[in-house]
Protein backbone atom coordinates (compact mmCIF):
# COMPACT_ATOMS: atom_id res chain seq x y z
CA UNK A 1 0.00 0.00 0.00
CA UNK A 2 1.35 3.42 -0.96
CA UNK A 3 1.36 5.89 1.93
CA UNK A 4 1.04 9.69 1.69
CA UNK A 5 2.68 11.37 4.71
CA UNK A 6 0.70 14.37 5.93
CA UNK A 7 0.57 16.40 9.15
CA UNK A 8 -2.79 17.50 10.56
CA UNK A 9 -3.18 20.60 12.72
CA UNK A 10 -4.11 18.96 16.01
CA UNK A 11 -6.04 21.89 17.44
CA UNK A 12 -8.33 21.88 14.39
CA UNK A 13 -9.22 18.19 14.80
CA UNK A 14 -12.23 16.64 16.48
CA UNK A 15 -11.62 12.92 16.88
CA UNK A 16 -13.83 9.98 17.80
CA UNK A 17 -12.29 6.90 19.37
CA UNK A 18 -14.45 3.80 19.65
CA UNK A 19 -12.92 1.57 22.30
CA UNK A 20 -11.94 1.91 25.95
CA UNK A 21 -8.80 -0.16 26.41
CA UNK A 22 -5.06 0.38 26.26
CA UNK A 23 -4.92 0.94 22.50
CA UNK A 24 -7.63 3.58 22.72
CA UNK A 25 -5.81 5.23 25.64
CA UNK A 26 -2.53 5.36 23.70
CA UNK A 27 -4.21 6.95 20.70
CA UNK A 28 -6.16 9.39 22.85
CA UNK A 29 -2.94 10.49 24.56
CA UNK A 30 -1.25 11.17 21.22
CA UNK A 31 -4.23 13.19 19.99
CA UNK A 32 -4.39 15.23 23.18
CA UNK A 33 -0.68 16.02 23.00
CA UNK A 34 -1.36 17.41 19.52
CA UNK A 35 -4.19 19.57 20.88
CA UNK A 36 -7.16 17.67 19.42
CA UNK A 37 -10.61 17.41 20.94
CA UNK A 38 -11.35 13.74 21.62
CA UNK A 39 -14.56 11.81 22.29
CA UNK A 40 -14.39 8.20 23.42
CA UNK A 41 -17.34 5.84 23.14
CA UNK A 42 -17.03 2.37 24.66
CA UNK A 43 -19.03 -0.20 26.59
CA UNK A 44 -16.25 -0.28 29.17
CA UNK A 45 -13.73 2.50 29.74
CA UNK A 46 -10.46 1.55 31.36
CA UNK A 47 -8.49 3.23 34.10
CA UNK A 48 -5.92 4.73 31.70
CA UNK A 49 -8.58 6.66 29.80
CA UNK A 50 -10.26 7.79 33.01
CA UNK A 51 -6.96 9.13 34.29
CA UNK A 52 -6.42 10.96 30.99
CA UNK A 53 -9.90 12.49 31.22
CA UNK A 54 -9.14 13.75 34.72
CA UNK A 55 -6.08 15.54 33.35
CA UNK A 56 -7.47 16.84 30.03
CA UNK A 57 -10.58 18.93 29.51
CA UNK A 58 -10.55 18.11 25.79
CA UNK A 59 -11.23 14.42 26.44
CA UNK A 60 -14.89 13.42 26.79
CA UNK A 61 -15.85 9.86 27.78
CA UNK A 62 -19.17 8.13 27.02
CA UNK A 63 -19.54 4.66 28.51
CA UNK A 64 -22.23 3.08 26.33
CA UNK A 65 -22.60 1.10 23.09
CA UNK A 66 -21.44 2.68 19.83
CA UNK A 67 -24.09 4.04 17.45
CA UNK A 68 -23.56 5.15 13.81
CA UNK A 69 -24.55 8.74 14.59
CA UNK A 70 -21.57 8.94 16.97
CA UNK A 71 -19.48 9.85 13.92
CA UNK A 72 -21.06 13.30 14.22
CA UNK A 73 -18.63 16.09 13.32
CA UNK A 74 -15.49 14.02 13.88
CA UNK A 75 -12.96 14.52 11.11
CA UNK A 76 -10.90 11.58 12.39
CA UNK A 77 -12.39 8.27 13.55
CA UNK A 78 -10.37 5.56 15.27
CA UNK A 79 -11.84 2.06 15.56
CA UNK A 80 -9.88 0.73 18.54
CA UNK A 81 -11.93 -2.04 20.12
CA UNK A 82 -11.09 -5.73 20.54
CA UNK A 83 -14.22 -6.61 18.53
CA UNK A 84 -13.34 -7.02 14.84
CA UNK A 85 -16.98 -6.84 13.73
CA UNK A 86 -17.54 -3.60 15.60
CA UNK A 87 -14.33 -2.13 14.20
CA UNK A 88 -15.55 -2.99 10.69
CA UNK A 89 -18.88 -1.29 11.38
CA UNK A 90 -17.18 1.85 12.68
CA UNK A 91 -14.92 1.89 9.61
CA UNK A 92 -17.86 1.46 7.24
CA UNK A 93 -19.79 4.27 8.95
CA UNK A 94 -16.76 6.58 8.79
CA UNK A 95 -16.14 5.81 5.11
CA UNK A 96 -19.81 6.50 4.36
CA UNK A 97 -19.42 9.89 6.03
CA UNK A 98 -16.18 10.60 4.07
CA UNK A 99 -14.01 10.86 7.18
CA UNK A 100 -10.45 9.85 7.94
CA UNK A 101 -10.58 6.46 9.67
CA UNK A 102 -7.95 4.33 11.36
CA UNK A 103 -8.69 0.69 12.21
CA UNK A 104 -6.44 -0.74 14.91
CA UNK A 105 -6.74 -4.44 14.03
CA UNK A 106 -7.05 -4.06 10.24
CA UNK A 107 -5.14 -0.99 8.98
CA UNK A 108 -5.96 -1.71 5.34
CA UNK A 109 -9.66 -1.25 6.11
CA UNK A 110 -9.04 2.37 7.05
CA UNK A 111 -7.70 5.22 4.95
CA UNK A 112 -5.01 6.48 7.35
CA UNK A 113 -2.56 5.21 9.95
CA UNK A 114 -1.33 6.73 13.16
CA UNK A 115 2.43 7.00 13.55
CA UNK A 116 5.07 6.40 16.17
CA UNK A 117 5.83 10.06 16.86
CA UNK A 118 8.83 11.90 18.23
CA UNK A 119 8.45 15.54 19.27
CA UNK A 120 11.20 18.01 20.07
CA UNK A 121 9.61 21.45 20.21
CA UNK A 122 8.17 22.16 16.77
CA UNK A 123 10.13 19.31 15.22
CA UNK A 124 7.75 16.38 14.69
CA UNK A 125 8.85 13.06 13.22
CA UNK A 126 6.24 10.40 12.45
CA UNK A 127 7.18 6.81 11.58
CA UNK A 128 5.18 3.96 10.06
CA UNK A 129 6.68 0.58 9.22
CA UNK A 130 4.39 -1.50 7.03
CA UNK A 131 1.84 -2.21 9.74
CA UNK A 132 4.45 -3.35 12.29
CA UNK A 133 4.04 -0.82 15.12
CA UNK A 134 6.88 -2.20 17.25
CA UNK A 135 9.35 -1.66 14.42
CA UNK A 136 8.11 1.92 14.02
CA UNK A 137 8.63 2.50 17.76
CA UNK A 138 12.22 1.20 17.63
CA UNK A 139 13.03 3.40 14.63
CA UNK A 140 11.43 6.41 16.32
CA UNK A 141 13.45 5.87 19.49
CA UNK A 142 16.66 5.63 17.46
CA UNK A 143 15.89 8.92 15.71
CA UNK A 144 14.85 10.58 18.97
CA UNK A 145 18.28 9.90 20.43
CA UNK A 146 19.80 12.18 17.78
CA UNK A 147 17.06 14.71 17.06
CA UNK A 148 16.78 16.09 20.57
CA UNK A 149 16.36 19.53 22.16
CA UNK A 150 19.29 20.90 20.16
CA UNK A 151 17.14 20.52 17.06
CA UNK A 152 14.10 21.96 18.81
CA UNK A 153 16.11 25.08 19.64
CA UNK A 154 17.54 25.33 16.13
CA UNK A 155 14.12 25.00 14.49
CA UNK A 156 12.68 27.65 16.84
CA UNK A 157 15.56 30.01 16.03
CA UNK A 158 15.11 29.56 12.28
CA UNK A 159 11.34 29.92 12.46
CA UNK A 160 11.74 33.22 14.35
CA UNK A 161 14.29 34.47 11.82
CA UNK A 162 12.11 33.45 8.87
CA UNK A 163 9.05 35.16 10.29
CA UNK A 164 10.96 38.35 11.13
CA UNK A 165 12.50 38.66 7.68
CA UNK A 166 9.31 37.83 5.78
CA UNK A 167 7.21 40.18 7.91
CA UNK A 168 9.70 43.00 7.25
CA UNK A 169 9.53 42.42 3.51
CA UNK A 170 13.01 40.90 3.31
CA UNK A 171 12.05 37.71 1.48
CA UNK A 172 15.24 37.72 -0.57
CA UNK A 173 17.35 37.97 2.58
CA UNK A 174 15.51 34.95 4.02
CA UNK A 175 16.29 33.03 0.83
CA UNK A 176 19.99 33.84 1.22
CA UNK A 177 19.92 33.03 4.93
CA UNK A 178 18.19 29.69 4.42
CA UNK A 179 20.65 28.72 1.69
CA UNK A 180 23.53 29.49 4.02
CA UNK A 181 22.09 28.01 7.21
CA UNK A 182 20.26 24.99 5.80
CA UNK A 183 22.92 23.53 3.57
CA UNK A 184 24.36 20.01 3.84
CA UNK A 185 26.22 21.01 7.02
CA UNK A 186 23.07 21.99 8.91
CA UNK A 187 22.86 18.93 11.16
CA UNK A 188 26.55 19.06 11.99
CA UNK A 189 26.26 22.71 13.06
CA UNK A 190 23.17 22.03 15.14
CA UNK A 191 24.97 19.26 16.97
CA UNK A 192 28.06 21.45 17.36
CA UNK A 193 25.87 24.18 18.86
CA UNK A 194 26.70 26.98 16.42
CA UNK A 195 23.47 27.38 14.43
CA UNK A 196 21.95 29.99 16.76
CA UNK A 197 24.98 32.28 16.61
CA UNK A 198 25.12 31.90 12.82
CA UNK A 199 21.43 32.76 12.51
CA UNK A 200 21.96 35.88 14.63
CA UNK A 201 24.11 37.36 11.84
CA UNK A 202 21.06 37.66 9.60
CA UNK A 203 18.39 40.30 9.83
Amino acid sequence: MSELPIMLHGEAIEALIVGGGSVAARKARALLIAGARVRVVALEIGADLRALADAHQKLHLEERPYAPNDIGNAQLVLASTNDRALNRQVADDAHAAHRLVNVADDPARGNCRTTATHRAGDLVIGITAGGVPSAAVRIRDSLAARFDDRYADAVATLATLRRRLLDSGAAEEWTRASEALLDEGFCERVERGTIESEAARWG
